[in-house]
C-alpha cells in the first residue's frame, strides 16, 4: 500500500525572489503564476495550487488532471487528524470490500524535497513506498489535515524525523546492516516497541558522527503547526507540492467519515474531477 513510512504512523510558500544585483528588482509575486485546479468532491469542492519550487511533482499532476486520470476515483484511505489519500485508479471500479492501495501509473517521479514547504494543513502531498531515493507515486497522493500541535509535540515529531534521518545516514554502511534489517523487521512485523527501542539507539549512534546533522524544525514552521495544525512528523520524508487555498474544510469533511479496519471510507467518498483553472 502507497503510504507514509508506514507510520504507526505546510506552507506559509508565499516566497518573494530578490537579485543580488546593486539595482534591486522588482519582487515577484509567485502565488499569482502558480497553475491552480479545482477539486470537485462528493462532499465540495476545493482550490488547490501547486507549487512552482516543485515542477516535476506540478506538471505530472497537471497532466493527470488534464487527461482525467483522477475522475471518479475513491478517496481510498482517510484516517482523522491525519489525512485523506486518492489516486488509486484501481478505486474507480472498486467494490465495496476492495483492498485499495496498489494501483498506480507504472512510473515513478523523483523527490522534490524543499525546506521550505511542510505539512502544514491542507498541503497535497505525494505518497509512496519504501523506495530508496523516495521517488513519489506517480499517482496516488493525499491532502494534510493533522492535529494542532504543542511545542512537547513538536519536539516528540523533530525526534521521530531524526530517527530515521539516522536511518538513512546509515544506510550504506554495510556494518550497520544487521542493525537496519532488525529495524525493518520490528517495522514490518508491528512491532512498536522493538522498533522505537533500537531505533532510539540508531538515533545515539549517529549523533556521534561528525557527518550527521540532526533537523530542527524552523520557528516559524512551528509557529503554523502551534496555530493552524499539520502533519510534521512527514517532514522532508515525502514531497510536498501544493496546498488547498479555498475549500479546506473539505478535507475536514471528508477525515470525519466513518472507516473500516483498513481505512477506507464505509459509503464510498469520490472525486467527481479534477479540473484546471489556470
Amino acid at each position: 500500500m502507497k503510504s507514509f513510512a508506514k507510520v504507526s504512523l505546510t506552507a506559509f510558500v508565499i516566497f518573494i525572489f530578490w537579485s543580488c544585483s546593486t539595482e534591486p528588482k522588482p519582487t515577484i509575486n509567485t502565488e499569482e503564476q502558480r497553475k491552480t485546479l479545482e477539486m470537485v468532491t462528493d462532499y465540495g469542492t476545493m482550490t488547490i495550487a501547486l507549487y512552482n519550487e516543485t515542477p516535476l511533482h506540478r506538471d505530472n499532476f497537471v497532466n493527470l488532471a488534464q487527461n482525467g486520470a483522477f475522475d471518479s476515483l475513491l478517496f481510498h484511505r482517510v484516517i482523522e487528524q491525519f489525512m485523506i489519500q486518492s489516486g488509486d485508479p484501481d478505486s474507480r471500479k472498486a467494490q465495496p470490500g476492495d483492498a485499495l492501495g496498489e494501483g498506480d501509473a507504472p512510473y515513478l517521479v523523483n523527490a522534490e524535497f524543499n525546506p521550505n514547504l511542510f505539512h502544514k494543513k491542507g498541503v497535497l502531498a505525494a505518497a509512496r513506498d519504501d523506495d530508496p531515493g523516495k521517488r513519489s507515486s506517480a499517482m496516488q497522493f493525499y491532502l494534510a489535515q493533522g492535529k494542532v500541535y504543542n511545542d512537547s509535540l513538536l519536539d516528540v515529531a523533530e525526534t521521530y524525523t531524526n530517527k530515521w534521518m539516522a536511518q538513512e545516514f546509515f544506510g550504506s554502511d554495510p556494518d550497520k546492516k544487521t542493525l537496519l534489517d532488525s529495524l525493518r523487521s520490528y517495522r514490518d512485523n508491528g512491532n512498536r516497541g522493538g522498533y522505537n527501542i533500537l531505533a532510539d539507539s540508531v538515533l545515539a549512534l549517529a549523533q556521534t558522527e561528525k557527518g550527521f546533522v540532526p533537523y530542527t524544525i524552523p520557528e516559524d514552521q512551528r509557529a503554523v503547526y502551534k496555530s493552524q495544525g499539520g502533519v510534521p512528523f512527514l517532514d522532508q520524508n515525502y514531497t510536498v507540492f501544493g496546498e488547498v487555498i479555498e475549500g479546506i474544510a473539505v478535507i475536514d469533511s471528508i477525515a470525519k467519515v466513518r472507516t473500516d479496519s483498513l481505512d477506507r471510507p464505509v459509503v464510498d467518498v469520490r472525486i467527481v474531477t479534477v479540473r484546471l483553472k489556470q
